[in-house]
C-alpha cells in the first residue's frame, strides 16, 4: 500500500521573501483542517453501522484512493463495492493492493462493530470474483449480529494509527516489539515475518529503494502518482484523497513555480531530483521490516492480508512505532519484474507477499486527509 505522500521537503531558500513580493500579501496554507474533519467525527453517528463505517473509513489503502463504496442492507446488513474509479491500473494492474485495501476496511468495521456489541459476520466475495480485475459485484457483505461480543483492544489505537513515511530514526526495534507486531497479524491465514536491524534488513532497504526508482523513473506509473498529487492545502480541502503535499514550505514552492504537476513528471527537473534524494534517506533509514505473505493469491486471502496488515498497523500504534508500507516490488506491472521476482527469492518461502512494510521510530505526523462518510454511501 505505497505512496509518496511528503514525497518533497524543498529547501527554498528566498522563496518566502518571492511570494511577499506577489502585491504584498498572500495567504500561506499549512495543512488542511477540513480534510482531516472524518478523524475528528468519527463515532458521532446517530445510527450503529454509520458509526461503524466512519471508523472502517480511517483505514489505510493504496495512495489513499478511498476507494470503498457501501450500499446499507435492511436494518441490519450492508454491502461493500469497489469505487471502480478509484483503482490503480498502472501500479496495480489487478487490483491486488486495492483488495488489500478493502480488506483493511472491513477489519476496523468489525473492530468498530465489537466496541457497540454487535458481531459483524463478513462474506467475501457472495457472488464471485474475477482474479484479474474487481468488476460491479460485491466486495463483501456484512451481517450484524446483536451480542455479547467482545471487544477488541486495539480499538482504542483507530484515532492513533497512521502511515509514517518519515525519515526513521537511528534506533533499532527490540525484538519483542517485533514478536508483538508480527503476532498481531495471525488469525488470517497469513504468513508473516520480521527483521530487526540484520543483514537481512540492509537487503532489505537496498531493494526497496531500488523498487522505488523503478516506479517513479518509468513514466507511466509515476505519472499515476502525479495525476493524485494534492500540491497545498486548497487541494487537499477540494479533494481529500491521493497524496497530499502540503505545508508552508510546500505552498510557498508552488506559487514560485518551484513545484508542480509537470516538473515532478519531469525527471530532470529539481523538484523531481530533491524527491529521489528525500525517498532515498527514508528508505536507508529502515531499521526493521515486517512482511505478510499468503500461501495463494485469492481475492479472499487478498483481503483477509489487509484485515492483518490493519492489525499490525494499530499494534504498531499501541506501541509507540513508526510503520509505512513500502510494497513496490510486489507490484505485477513488467518493469517490476526482476525486483519482484528477487523479493519472493528473499523472503517469500514459496509464499505470494503481500505487504512489506519498514518499523521503527520517528516523529509524529499527522491523520491523512478522508473524504467523509457521505461520499461512500450508494443508499
Amino acid at each position: 500500500m505505497e505512496s509518496r505522500r511528503g514525497v518533497l521537503k524543498l529547501i527554498v531558500g528566498g522563496t518566502v521573501l518571492a511570494a511577499a513580493s506577489m502585491g504584498g500579501c498572500v495567504a500561506l496554507g499549512g495543512t488542511s483542517h477540513a480534510a482531516r474533519a472524518p478523524w475528528r467525527e468519527a463515532g458521532q453517528q446517530s445510527e450503529y453501522r454509520r458509526r461503524a463505517l466512519s471508523y472502517a473509513l480511517l483505514a489505510p489503502n493504496p495512495h489513499n484512493r478511498q476507494p470503498w463504496l457501501v450500499d446499507l442492507e435492511g436494518e441490519d446488513g450492508l454491502a461493500l463495492y469497489c469505487d471502480l474509479g478509484r483503482r490503480l491500473p498502472a501500479t496495480d494492474p489487478f487490483d491486488r493492493q486495492i483488495t488489500i485495501g478493502c480488506g483493511a476496511f472491513l477489519e476496523l468495521l468489525k473492530i468498530a462493530a465489537a466496541e457497540e456489541g454487535y458481531r459483524a459476520d463478513i462474506e467475501m466475495f457472495p457472488d464471485g470474483e474475477d482474479p484479474t480485475t474487481l468488476d460491479a459485484r460485491p466486495v463483501a457483505r456484512v451481517r450484524f449480529v446483536p451480542r455479547a461480543e467482545q471487544r477488541d483492544p486495539l480499538f482504542s489505537h483507530v484515532l492513533d494509527r497512521r502511515s509514517n513515511k518519515n525519515v526513521y530514526q537511528p534506533r533499532n526495534v527490540a525484538p519483542d516489539a517485533l514478536a508483538t507486531i508480527e503476532a498481531a497479524s495471525r488469525g488470517f491465514g497469513v504468513v508473516p515475518g520480521v527483521t530487526g536491524n540484520t543483514a537481512l534488513a540492509g537487503k532489505l532497504r537496498d531493494l526497496t529503494w531500488r523498487a522505488h526508482q523503478i516506479e517513479v523513473m518509468t513514466p507511466y506509473t509515476n505519472q499515476e502518482s502525479v495525476d493524485l498529487m494534492r500540491i497545498g492545502a486548497r487541494e487537499v480541502s477540494a479533494n481529500p484523497d491521493g497524496i497530499e503535499l502540503e505545508g508552508i514550505t510546500m505552498t510557498l514552492a508552488k506559487l514560485t513555480g518551484m513545484v508542480s504537476r509537470d516538473g515532478l513528471a519531469d525527471q530532470t527537473s529539481d523538484a523531481f531530483k530533491q524527491g529521489l534524494k528525500l525517498y532515498k534517506a527514508k528508505a536507508m533509514s529502515g531499521r526493521a521490516f515486517g512482511w505478510l505473505a499468503t500461501p495463494g493469491n485469492s481475492r479472499a486471502e487478498q483481503l483477509n492480508a489487509g484485515r492483518a496488515y490493519v492489525r499490525v498497523n494499530l499494534r504498531a500504534a499501541a506501541l509507540g512505532l513508526a510503520i509505512h508500507p513500502w510494497s513496490q516490488a510486489l507490484q505485477e506491472y513488467p518493469e517490476m519484474a526482476g525486483l519482484y521476482d528477487e523479493v519472493h527469492s528473499l523472503i517469500g518461502d514459496g509464499n505470494r507477499l503481500q505487504m512489506l512494510f519498514r518499523v521503527g521510530y520517528a516523529d509524529e505526523v499527522i491523520p491523512t486527509p478522508r473524504r467523509g462518510l457521505d461520499a461512500h454511501l450508494r443508499a
